[in-house]
């Protein structure tokens, strides 16, 4: 498969007026947007720390419950002009994320752990989430 060549980094207003529609004008251009992104039109990335901002606001303000953010969420990270090199690591974040009390952030520092990239923390989350750690040096 040929890589794609311009990738927007969406950014999480495009997102939350997407999911949301409650904006009279953004959120039609965030639909046509995010639309395009699923139909592969145009090729997009949404970092990791557009995620957690989506999901602290999704989850403060407008109340939503974890297992819907993290469905929604996933639901966007799977469109077919989603371009993430780290696709795999955000969805399993958001697994966790759905699945335990853990905060987003933990859940995907602990995703992107392995034997060559272990976490140092003082955290007793990331035993839980059997991430990989290193005594604090």
């Amino acid at each position: 498969m040929k890589p794609p060549g311009k990738v927007y980094l969406i950014d999480s207003n495009v997102i939350l007026r997407y999911l949301l529609d409650d904006h009279k004008r953004f959120s039609p251009k965030a639909k046509k947007i995010m639309v395009d992104v699923a139909e592969a039109v145009i090729h997009s990335e949404i970092l990791d720390i557009v995620i957690v901002e989506c999901i602290y606001v999704l989850e403060k303000f407008y109340k939503v419950p974890r297992t819907d953010i993290a469905d929604k969420l996933s639901a966007i990270l799977n469109f077919k002009g989603i371009a993430n090199p780290d696709k795999y690591q955000i969805l399993k974040g958001l697994m966790c994320y759905k699945e335990t009390r853990v905060d987003i952030v933990d859940c995907l520092l602990a995703a992107h752990t392995s034997p060559q990239r272990p976490v140092v923390s003082f955290d007793n989350d990331f035993k839980k989430l059997k991430a990989f750690q290193s005594p604090v040096p």
